[in-house]
């Protein structure tokens, strides 16, 4: 009778255990999944951070204008003459050759002109004819003028005569100032040198035929002061205020590489030249041995008077495409910025810049290829010292 209570039991314990398998089952296909979502979850963020470029920046670098400015710059003359005929004909001689020192006034080459001196003799010739005319003109009225009171002249032959003999002294005047100008022409046959100088070209040699006129070709000769030199250089807008008329300056050439040569600022061109956004200024050297030489190259350290501060960045900054020069800058969220940049000096790794940055900008260093403006990016090294960026305000949260 009581031999049928324990199977029931039994039933009763399997369903539990069978209850509790299945609740097992369940959590661990839960858990499962949860983990499987949580590891696509960090893997998704993982990869969204590695999508971010990661980038270095620094601040410009402010610093006090050098005390002076080296820039290249071109010798020349003080004053410079190209000689031209001012008759045609052939070169008779010449006495001065490249590198002789010349004075004021001397003939340094004649030229042979038959043309000329045939109209110089022609003109002689008409001028003694018109001068005889003039003579018998003037004769004749003398004679009818005392004819006049006898009445065997009119009062109007007189007038007539007297007309006649004032275009006959018209006429010697005007072959008196052919002649005058024939024979001025016919000093020119002998070439003579402005000022005192140097031969630095000879473009013509004995028989050569010439014309008269600096429209025929190349100078017979170019006379040279190099006494004194003029050395012009192109100086950044930037600089220009802080270089005075009357400024010192030092030269040094390639060819004294141990020697410095004093030069004194004379003039400005009082204009910037748009293509190269450069300002043309003259100095004066003097060369009384004659070592410089004019159309050679030149080291200009320029005296500068300013205490205004530059901003350097390293040439690595620069970026330059269609949009012109710009340098990329990282904003406050951690997001690039394109700033549109003036060069002032480039020094090799590092450029001045002229115009475009402040102070506290944040620069990067290296820009990678394919960076947009707005684009997110990760702040990486101790370049810029100072608050915490976006980026490191969350990784201190993580």
């Amino acid at each position: 009778m009581s031999t049928e209570a324990p199977p029931r039991k039994s039933r009763r314990g399997l369903g539990i255990a069978g209850l509790l398998l299945a609740f097992g089952a369940v959590a661990v296909v839960v858990t499962g999944i949860s983990a499987r979502q949580k590891s696509n979850a960090e893997l998704t963020t993982w990869t969204n951070e590695q999508a971010i470029p990661s980038v270095a920046v620094a601040k410009p670098d402010g610093k006090a204008r050098a005390a002076s400015l080296d820039l290249p710059g071109r010798l020349e003359a003080y004053s410079r003459a190209p000689i031209y005929a001012r008759v045609s004909g052939y070169v008779k001689s010449w006495s001065a050759d490249i590198g002789a020192k010349v004075k004021a006034g001397q003939v340094i080459a004649e030229v042979e002109a038959p043309d000329l001196d045939q109209q110089l003799l022609q003109a002689r010739a008409d001028l003694l004819s018109q001068q005889a005319s003039a003579r018998l003109s003037e004769a004749t009225l003398n004679r009818r003028k005392t004819l006049v009171a006898s009445n065997f002249v009119s009062a109007q032959e007189i007038d007539e005569r007297t007309a006649d003999l004032s275009n006959k002294k018209a006429a010697v005047k005007s072959g008196e100032a052919n002649v005058e100008r024939l024979e001025a022409l016919a000093g020119f046959k002998k070439i003579t040198v402005p000022f005192d100088g140097v031969i630095t070209e000879r473009n013509t040699d004995v028989g050569a035929l010439i014309s008269a006129g600096s429209n025929a070709g190349p100078a017979m000769f170019v006379v040279s002061d190099i006494a004194r030199l003029r050395v012009y250089v192109n100086v950044p807008q930037t600089y220009v205020p802080m270089i005075r008329i009357g400024a010192k300056a030092v030269i040094t050439l390639p060819e004294y590489p141990n020697r410095t040569f004093p030069a004194t600022v004379e003039t400005s061109s009082q204009a910037v030249d748009a293509t190269t956004g450069t300002t043309r200024m003259q100095l004066v050297l003097d060369n009384p041995k004659g070592e410089l030489m004019p159309g050679g190259y030149a080291n200009v350290k320029l005296s500068l008077t300013s205490d205004q501060v530059s901003l350097y960045i390293p040439a690595s900054a620069l970026m330059f495409n269609r949009a012109g020069l710009r340098v990329a800058t990282v904003g406050p969220d951690d997001r690039v910025q394109f700033k549109d940049v003036k060069i002032a000096r480039d020094l090799g790794r590092e450029i001045e810049l002229a115009s475009g940055l402040a102070a506290d900008d944040r620069i990067i260093i290296a820009p990678p290829d394919g960076l947009a403006s707005g684009d997110k990016v990760r702040v990486v090294g101790d370049a810029v010292k100072g608050k915490p960026t976006a980026s490191e305000k969350q990784d201190v949260k993580g």
